[in-house]
C-alpha cells in the first residue's frame, strides 16, 4: 500500500467509517500454486473492543473459495470511488497530475463457518442492505425449502483482522489555494469526482 504520512486520516474513527460505508469489498488469496485470488463479496462488520471481525459468505467449490480454506491468510479491500486531478488546477502547473482515493487494506486470518453460523449470518445481511424488516425477502419470511436449497452453495466466513492499513488521498500535500481549487473543479465533475471533493472538504 501507498505509506505516505500526510495521506492519513486524522483520526483512527474516520478509518473504521469508511468502511462501514464500502461494505462491497475484494477478499485476496493464494491458491497452491502460489498464485493470487480474489472475489468481490458484501460483509457486515463487527467491532468488539480492539477487535475487527469482518463476515460474510461465498460460493462452495471455487477457485478463491479452495484457496481460502487451503491457506487462511486473507486480504480484505474496502474502496471508493476515486476521481482525476488534474495538475493544471495547481498553483504550479509544472508538474506531472495524480489520482484522489480513499483504500482500507484489512489483513487477517479467514475461518469457514458451520451452517448455523451461515443462517444467522444471511438474516443479518438481509436485515442490514433490506433495511425493512417485515420485507417479503427478510430471511424470516423465506420458505425453509428455499433457504436450504440455497445455502447448500454457500459457506460463511469470519476473517479476524490483524493488520489495518489505509491511504486516504486527498491532495493533503498541496498548498491551500490549489487545494481549494481541486475541491472546485472536482465539483463540477461527475458523481464520483464529487464525492472525492465532498471527502476533501470533510
Amino acid at each position: 500500500m501507498y505509506n505516505i504520512p500526510h495521506f492519513k486520516a486524522k483520526d483512527h474513527q474516520e478509518v473504521l467509517d469508511f468502511m462501514k460505508a464500502n461494505p462491497f469489498v475484494t477478499i485476496c488469496g493464494i491458491d497452491n500454486n502460489g498464485f493470487p485470488v480474489a472475489t468481490q463479496v458484501p460483509i457486515l462488520l463487527n467491532f468488539e473492543n480492539e477487535k475487527i471481525v469482518i463476515s460474510g459468505h461465498i460460493m462452495r467449490k471455487q477457485e478463491h473459495t479452495m484457496a481460502f480454506e487451503n491457506n487462511n491468510k486473507v486480504l480484505v479491500i474496502f474502496s471508493g470511488p476515486s476521481a482525476f486531478v488534474s495538475a493544471n488546477w495547481y498553483t504550479n502547473k509544472n508538474m506531472g497530475s495524480t489520482w484522489n482515493y480513499q483504500s482500507v487494506q484489512a489483513k487477517g486470518i479467514i475461518e469457514i463457518k458451520d451452517e448455523k453460523h451461515l443462517y444467522h449470518l444471511l438474516e443479518q445481511l438481509t436485515l442490514h442492505f433490506e433495511k425493512e424488516v417485515n420485507s417479503p425477502t427478510q430471511v424470516k419470511n423465506l420458505s425453509p425449502e428455499y433457504m436450504e436449497q440455497n445455502m447448500k452453495a454457500i459457506v460463511s466466513f469470519d476473517i479476524i483482522v490483524n493488520d489495518l492499513q489505509h491511504v486516504f488521498k486527498l491532495s493533503q500535500n498541496r498548498d491551500e489555494a490549489s487545494h481549494e481549487n481541486i475541491k472546485k473543479e472536482l465539483s463540477n465533475g461527475n458523481a464520483a469526482c464529487k464525492h472525492m471533493a465532498a471527502a476533501m472538504k470533510r
